[in-house]
């Protein structure tokens, strides 16, 4: 019986301590490419995604995996153009998902945004398309969609479902393998419009090395990735953050301090969404709120070159933030 064309890349994953090795960029690629294509069988599909977990996803596998993603993403013509590229897909558990009032207050002055996610499967924790319903803003349903969203308000939302539902049906694999895949990277790096600027949370530290060098080799125009709170694009005020960047081939690396001095802020009890739209109102004070909110801008604003250090990109965060327009939802 001739091999599988897939079990070439399962074997160079698992042959053992000695034989394995990470996939170069073309064969990250052609895998990714054959899995969304549904031409693995499920056992091969679970082996390779656990095979890689274990080892942990090299800057190369992750450049691959997201060019054959992107690759078969099916885009209408003339879709929408964003200047500014946004995942979401941790979900919050500690504090409310702030940073969508980062990016709509982004958006309020000038910069057109894309943000997808999807909603997970822990109880515990709540996920933005639950939150973009409560601030009364839509899920959209296709790229036509978000791109009138975006017309309309420079802001869209699209559920991972609603554009590559087999990355969600593998995403969704969490539930039988028990643990994340590299599904879970690839999307923080999908960039499903080829936004110039790009930027990305992570919970693992680690990551955000991998996530700058994989932005350099697909030549990624401008990026920044940091650990955010819970796994999400949100600065936490409280902990100083390490922001890794790239720009037109050039990466750098950037030290933020906390914004409080402080003790840390205790888990918010309720994580009731209706807060976010009260903030923004400013119906309700919340200091940790707040400064998640203007934080997380002013890395997006440094990012975007409208702030030239970060002394400057706080404050106009927070001059932004000040004059909000208030009566918006």
């Amino acid at each position: 019986m001739n091999a599988h064309p897939f079990a070439q890349y399962v074997r160079t994953l698992g042959r053992g301590k000695k034989g394995a090795r990470s996939l170069t960029m073309e064969e990250a690629r052609e895998a990714m490419g054959m899995i969304l294509a549904g031409e693995v069988e499920p056992v091969q599909l679970g082996a390779f995604l656990m095979l890689v977990r274990v080892r942990e996803e090299s800057p190369e596998e992750l450049a691959g995996f997201v060019s054959a993603a992107r690759g078969a993403l099916a885009l209408p013509s003339g879709a929408p153009r964003v200047e500014l590229d946004w995942s979401s897909y941790a979900g919050k558990r500690r504090q409310l998902p702030w940073f969508i009032l980062s990016a709509l207050l982004l958006a309020e002055n000038g910069v057109s945004i894309l943000m997808h996610g999807t909603h997970g499967f822990k109880d515990d924790r709540v996920y933005t398309p639950d939150a973009i319903r409560a601030l009364g803003l839509p899920l959209c349903e296709d790229f036509a969609a978000a791109g009138r969203e975006i017309q309309a308000r420079r802001f869209a939302f699209i559920p991972l479902e609603n554009f590559c539902p087999r990355l969600k049906a593998i995403l969704n694999l969490r539930h039988l393998l028990g643990l994340r895949s590299p599904v879970n990277t690839l999307l923080r790096m999908l960039n499903p419009l080829s936004a110039p600027f790009m930027i990305q949370g992570i919970f693992h530290p680690g990551y955000s090395a991998i996530h700058q060098q994989a932005a350099l080799l697909l030549a990624q125009p401008h990026m920044a990735v940091f650990k955010g709170e819970g796994g999400e694009t949100e600065r936490n005020p409280d902990m100083p953050c390490q922001v890794l960047s790239v720009h037109e081939g050039g990466s750098s690396d950037q030290s933020w301090p906390a914004l409080f001095s402080g003790p840390r802020h205790l888990k918010d009890p309720a994580m009731d969404v209706a807060r976010l739209a009260r903030l923004w109102r400013g119906d309700i004070e919340d200091e940790y709120g707040e400064a998640a909110v203007t934080g997380t801008a002013a890395i997006a604003l440094h990012l975007l070159g409208r702030a030239e250090d970060i002394s400057n990109a706080e404050a106009l965060a927070q001059k932004m933030w000040r004059e909000r327009d208030r009566w918006r939802f």
